[in-house]
């Protein structure tokens, strides 16, 4: 197999079951970076959001499918934009609506340290709450100082999981079972969370989810299989 595979987990940003919540978060931020500070190139939005440029244009599609009016312009003076004068109304939180927010921002969340994400979840948490006008972020603040949420003790992660979340994102090709006599060749596009754990989605085999007690050891190439198409 004429694949680069590296003996250690290579391990990059986050993953596609971000898509719930730290995607959500992103598109967001996005949104109202685009809404307060008009016209912005797809580079600058990747510095602001801390993603790639690819990224950055997946989300502009995801946006667009979404029916938001995204402009994309070409040229020296081109950039990504919101058009017909569009404006979120989320800036304008009821007092309830940001305390909710504020104590959804709080909680811990199990799943996303399990794929690797708390950090990154902790800034997009921090930016998003910096986007608000003064008014609505003063009520978040507030209110997070009225609850202490500790986080519950966390069973031991597995760093397998968090390395594949890395792939997902990536479509970086995958080495299960590696180190057995017929190890498996997958390009995993998703994970799956299910009452009986996680399991990993392959492109190649699309129809049956591969459970994560069937992975054994992972390795994972620097190569995409997105560059095999």
């Amino acid at each position: 197999m004429g694949d680069t595979i590296h003996k250690r987990p290579y391990m990059t940003s986050t993953v596609m079951f971000e898509d719930g919540t730290l995607r959500a978060a992103r598109l967001l931020q996005m949104l109202l970076l685009l809404q307060n500070r008009g016209r912005m190139s797809s580079l600058q939005l990747a510095k602001e959001l801390e993603v790639s440029t690819r990224t950055i244009l997946r989300d502009v599609d995801a946006m667009t499918e979404a029916g938001l009016p995204v402009v994309v312009l070409q040229g020296n003076q081109g950039g990504i934009e919101l058009g017909f004068n569009y404006r979120t109304r989320l800036t304008g939180l009821a007092a309830d609506e940001a305390e909710a927010l504020s104590v959804m921002l709080t909680m811990s969340m199990p799943v996303l340290a399990a794929l690797g994400m708390s950090h990154a979840a902790a800034r997009a948490s921090a930016k998003l709450i910096e986007s608000f006008p003064d008014k609505v972020r003063a009520r978040i603040v507030s209110t997070q100082a009225l609850f202490q949420l500790d986080e519950p003790v966390a069973a031991k992660s597995d760093p397998r999981l968090a390395a594949m979340s890395a792939a997902v994102r990536e479509q970086r090709i995958v080495r299960i079972d590696a180190t057995s006599k017929s190890p498996r060749i997958v390009h995993p596009v998703g994970l799956v969370l299910g009452e009986k754990g996680w399991s990993l989605r392959d492109k190649l085999q699309p129809d049956v989810l591969v459970p994560m007690d069937k992975w054994n050891d992972v390795n994972i190439s620097a190569k995409t299989f997105a560059d095999n198409v």
